[in-house]
C-alpha cells in the first residue's frame, strides 16, 4: 500500500492568526467604506472602472482597481517578516476577503504582484491565462487584458487627461507618442481629430490600439498606426510635417534590442520634447507625462515654450495617491 500512497503536502498555516485577522477586518472595513463612498461617483462619471482601494491600511500594501464586474489586485514589494510559503498564503487570504467583502466572485478577481522595474520591458508578461472584457469610460469602449500583464491596458489615473485631449482635438491633427494601447488616440478619434498617428515600439500594443479603434468604430486611411521608436519617428519626421495635439506618457525606463539606447526619462525628456516642438503648430498642445516620483521638469531647457504643470487638474478623486502620475501642457511661446 505504502508504495502506492503519495501523503499530501503540508498546507502552510496563516502566519500569526491574530495579526492576520486584525488586518483582514482593517483591509474590509476600509474596503466597504471606500465602496459605500464611490457607490454613486462612478455613474455620475459614466465609468465602469476605478480604484477602490491604495495601500490604505499601511500593513496592507495592495491595490485594488475594479473593472466592469472584475477586480484587479496588485501588490507592491513591501518589507515582511513571512517566509515565502507563508507570504503566498497570506496574498491569496487577502484577495478572497476582497473578492468576499466586494460580493466579487473569485473567478472573476486578478491578482498580480508588482515588482521594482529590473527587467527589460515596461509591460512584463506573467501569466499564460488569456483573459479580456470590454471595459467601457467616457461612452468608449476598451479592451482590458486582466490577466496576461500587470497593466491591463488601459491605465485609470489618465481618464481626466484622456477627456481633455478629446475636447481639445476637433479637426487637428493629433499624435499619440509611447502610445500603449491607443487610449489617448481613442478619445481623439471620438473628438474629431482630423487625423491620428499612434506611435509604439510594441507591435503588440500597436495592434491593440488599432483594435480598440475599430471596436468604437474608428477606421480610415486618416489613422496611422506605427510599430517603432517613438525617439528615431520624430527625429526623422520632414520638416513639414505638423501636428496641432501630442501626448507624450513615456515610461520611467526601457531597454530595447530594437532601440539605439535606453530611454530614461529624466535624462532623455529635454531632447525629446524640443524635437516634437518643432513639429508643433503654432497654437498646438503637448501634453507630457511621466510617473517617475522623482522627475523634476525644467522648463527653462524648453525654449519657445510656455510649460505649465497640471497634475492637480488630471489626477482622478479615486486616486489616493496625488502623485500617480505629474502632467504637463506645453505650447508655444512664440508664433514663427
Amino acid at each position: 500500500m505504502s508504495d502506492f500512497f503519495t501523503p499530501p503536502k503540508p498546507v502552510t498555516p496563516l502566519p500569526s492568526p491574530e495579526v492576520t485577522a486584525r488586518q483582514s477586518e482593517e483591509f474590509a472595513a476600509r474596503l466597504r467604506k471606500r465602496a459605500k463612498h464611490l457607490r454613486r461617483w462612478p455613474t455620475k462619471q459614466g465609468i465602469t472602472c476605478f480604484r477602490l482601494y491604495e495601500r490604505d491600511v499601511p500593513e496592507v500594501p495592495l491595490v485594488v482597481d475594479r473593472y466592469e464586474d472584475h477586480l484587479h489586485i496588485g501588490e507592491f514589494e513591501r518589507p515582511h517578516n513571512r517566509t515565502d510559503d507563508q507570504h503566498a498564503v497570506w496574498l491569496e487570504h487577502m484577495v478572497k476577503v476582497a473578492a468576499q467583502t466586494l460580493d466579487v466572485p473569485r473567478s472573476k478577481t486578478f491578482f498580480k504582484q508588482r515588482k521594482r522595474q529590473r527587467g527589460t520591458s515596461q509591460h512584463e508578461t506573467i501569466a499564460s491565462r488569456h483573459y479580456e472584457i470590454e471595459a467601457h469610460e467616457g461612452g468608449l469602449k476598451f479592451v482590458v487584458n486582466l490577466s496576461d500583464y500587470i497593466d491591463t491596458g488601459l491605465f485609470l489615473d489618465h481618464r481626466i487627461t484622456r477627456s481633455m485631449v478629446r475636447d481639445e482635438v476637433t479637426g487637428k491633427r493629433f499624435l499619440n507618442l509611447f502610445a500603449y494601447t491607443g487610449s489617448f488616440t481613442v478619445y481623439a478619434a471620438d473628438g474629431g481629430a482630423a487625423s491620428t498617428t499612434t506611435v509604439d515600439l510594441s507591435n503588440t500594443y500597436v495592434q491593440w490600439a488599432q483594435q480598440n479603434m475599430r471596436l468604437n468604430g474608428f477606421e480610415g486611411e486618416q489613422h496611422q498606426f506605427i510599430a517603432g521608436d517613438a525617439i528615431a519617428y520624430v527625429k526623422n519626421l520632414a520638416a513639414t510635417e505638423v501636428f496641432d495635439v501630442v501626448v507624450i506618457d513615456p515610461p520611467t525606463f526601457s531597454n530595447s534590442k530594437r532601440t539605439q539606447k535606453d530611454w530614461i526619462v529624466q535624462d532623455n525628456y529635454v531632447g525629446l520634447l524640443r524635437n516634437v516642438l518643432r513639429h508643433l503648430s503654432r497654437d498646438g498642445v503637448i501634453y507630457f507625462s511621466n510617473n517617475y516620483r522623482k522627475f523634476q521638469m525644467d522648463g527653462g531647457a524648453l525654449e519657445g515654450a510656455n510649460v505649465h504643470e497640471i497634475s492637480r487638474q488630471t489626477v482622478p478623486d479615486d486616486f489616493r495617491n496625488r502623485r500617480i502620475h505629474r502632467c504637463w501642457r506645453i505650447t508655444r511661446t512664440t508664433n514663427e
